[in-house]
């Protein structure tokens, strides 16, 4: 999860993997030290991955929405692509 200290280049991906081998991914990248893009889609391989969203939050903001991805059952892990 996003640390409260500011690092220069962050990327972070979580997922949420679905029995049919398809998974909702979110990549949280940051360049800047104000805000964060955050990026939301869906992946069913050999299939390129498919955008649903893409906006950017303040860090305050990303570290409320990593709870709710959390809650709803995504896990931190390794780049999908």
């Amino acid at each position: 999860m996003l640390s409260s200290e500011r690092l220069k280049m962050l990327i972070q991906w979580w997922y949420k993997s679905h029995g049919d081998g398809s998974c909702d991914y979110v990549r949280v990248r940051s360049s800047d030290q104000q805000e964060l893009e955050w990026v939301e889609g869906s992946h069913l391989p050999p299939q390129m991955p498919l955008l649903k969203h893409r906006f950017t939050v303040s860090f305050e903001a990303a570290q409320q929405r990593q709870q709710n991805l959390l809650a709803m059952g995504f896990k931190p892990g390794q780049p999908l692509f």
